[in-house]
């Protein structure tokens, strides 16, 4: 897995990645009421702001790790934005992005460093 420093991680899954937030995110936004999801086919470069979440502490916004394509939504987030908080490296990830450019993944962090961020 490779994180940002904006508390996202990327789990390779075929030629694309899953991403969403990490526990610790999680953890300072509080409880998830709303999440809004990019479109599939959408195209996005990296930090454009691409999801739109809503807790009981605050309003955020989820950016693009990556340059890429967005090919798959979790729809259950949609429905249940409590997944995201009851497991965020599993049921609760948010979106599928196919790389336009594959080497911008080897400039994020891995499960070290970002712990080391997160300290």
């Amino acid at each position: 897995m490779k994180y940002t420093e904006e508390h996202e991680w990327l789990r390779a899954d075929g030629d694309a990645y899953v991403v969403g937030i990490t526990e610790h995110a999680t953890t300072q936004l509080g409880d998830l009421v709303f999440v809004e999801l990019p479109e599939v086919g959408t195209t996005v470069s990296k930090d454009d702001e691409i999801v739109v979440i809503e807790s009981v502490k605050a309003a955020s916004d989820i950016m693009a790790p990556i340059d890429g394509e967005i090919t798959e939504v979790n729809t259950a987030l949609a429905d249940d934005p409590s997944l995201a908080n009851s497991d965020p490296l599993g049921e609760g990830w948010f979106f599928k992005i196919k790389p336009s450019d594959a080497s911008q993944i080897d400039t994020l962090m891995d499960e070290a460093a970002y712990n080391a961020l997160i300290g």
